[in-house]
């Protein structure tokens, strides 16, 4: 099976797939479909990267993944041995080329504007998860019922983009496979030095080639994308580490200085590690 494109599998008479992935982790590769992708996280947390941006997931959250929007969800083996999440995948020719277009839909047209860069669902959750379990033992009639009832919901409900940049290009089979290594590479070593001579060796490019393609397919260099991915897992630690101090956090992330790591996360979150941790557990005693 070839990582990118990324298939998904469905009968040939089916026009949309009801998912339901219960493992150790999720599908970890880095990836795009064709299908718009509606997820809802039941059990598990970690990294989720969609498009540019590194985000973190957790129990309860739902998101949207659009069309061919490259993505990978990084479970966090050490907070649940299990991950489980309920997925509709469809795409907006699924019930016919017009089918989205009639007029009777014209409320559900937000959706795929808001889906072309992937966003977290973030009011109306409650009713959107019930809707999500009422998938697992519906017909398929029901299920499409229910499914044009969660677009309704998702064009008018609260939303966060996920991606602010998304490659309008589909990956060819090498382009998929260099930044499946280079993605893959990079969440299981960012808590080390990573050195451009390294990156680019898992690349299989020169330095100053390996800069010039990954600043056009993400819209920003490699050290912003190590950064982000290093302040995103700071914040976690800094949740739930209540008691560490913040220096120890900031080596847990791959920064062996304290004053970079401070300067880093103000440029990336607006505010102090110290200011964001007061922040959280005051809010949350």
């Amino acid at each position: 099976m070839k990582v990118l494109p990324f298939k998904i599998p469905k009968p040939q008479q089916n026009a949309f797939v009801f998912q339901i992935d219960k493992e150790p982790s999720f599908y970890d590769k880095l990836h795009q479909h064709e299908e718009i992708q509606i997820s809802l996280i039941i059990k598990g947390e970690g990294t989720l990267i969609v498009g540019d941006t590194v985000n973190s997931y957790k129990k309860g959250d739902i998101f949207v993944i659009g069309s061919n929007i490259p993505h990978v969800f990084k479970s966090d083996l050490k907070v649940t041995k299990t991950s489980h999440m309920f997925t509709l995948f469809f795409t907006d020719r699924s019930f016919g080329v017009d089918f989205f277009n009639l007029e009777e839909l014209n409320e559900i047209k937000p959706f795929f504007k808001r889906s072309k860069h992937g966003f977290r669902i973030t009011s109306e959750k409650n009713i959107l998860t019930e809707l999500f379990f009422k998938l697992e033992t519906a017909s398929k009639l029901s299920q499409l019922i229910i499914l044009l009832q969660l677009l309704k919901i998702f064009a008018k409900t609260n939303y966060k983009s996920l991606s602010s940049f998304v490659y309008n290009k589909k990956y060819s089979d090498n382009e998929g496979n260099r930044m499946r290594n280079v993605f893959e590479y990079t969440m299981n070593n960012f808590t080390q030095e990573i050195t451009l001579d390294a990156i680019s060796k898992v690349a299989n490019m020169t330095k100053n080639a390996f800069c010039k393609y990954f600043k056009k397919r993400t819209n920003k260099t490699y050290f912003q994308f190590l950064t982000e991915l290093r302040i995103e897992h700071a914040c976690k630690l800094l949740i739930k580490q209540k008691e560490t101090p913040i220096v120890s956090i900031a080596e847990q992330c791959g920064y062996n200085n304290i004053s970079n790591f401070n300067r880093q996360f103000q440029i990336y979150k607006q505010q102090s590690p110290t200011a964001f941790k007061n922040s959280f557990h005051s809010n949350n005693p």
